[in-house]
């Protein structure tokens, strides 16, 4: 069975950090890129970040730019965010999501072209 399960997610005061991680299972992970996507109550969702098979090419959304980090470790079959200096507008459920070929390079901004879904993870940033 297809399978990205993703963890990492929980609350953290302005200023923290925290790191998510999607793991996959009947499927190959290394030859699909993966993104990171986040929909909070009564908004759309939004695209985050997206990484590349090998890693070789990375992209961020204006609001996270410089302090999120996506990576990836296709050994252990694995896709990572690391999440810092966090704001309480960063406060969504973020979604892990794989799609064949590499990132798109414009549009599906909501991921649209994505395959395979995490089952997501609440992010909540409060004092």
């Amino acid at each position: 069975q297809v399978q990205f399960v993703e963890s990492g997610g929980g609350l953290v005061q302005p200023g923290g950090s925290l790191r998510l991680s999607c793991v996959a299972s009947g499927f190959t992970l290394s030859s699909r890129a993966i993104g990171w996507f986040r929909q909070a109550p009564g908004k759309e969702r939004e695209g985050v970040s997206c990484i590349t098979r090998l890693g070789g090419s990375t992209w961020y959304a204006d609001s996270v730019k410089g302090r999120f980090t996506i990576a990836r470790d296709n050994a252990k079959k694995t896709g990572y965010l690391q999440m810092s200096s966090l704001k309480p507008e960063d406060t969504a459920v973020y979604y892990c999501a794989a799609r064949r070929n590499g990132c798109p390079s414009a549009g599906d901004l909501s991921g649209d072209s994505y395959t395979f879904w995490g089952q997501g993870t609440q992010v909540t940033v409060s004092s």
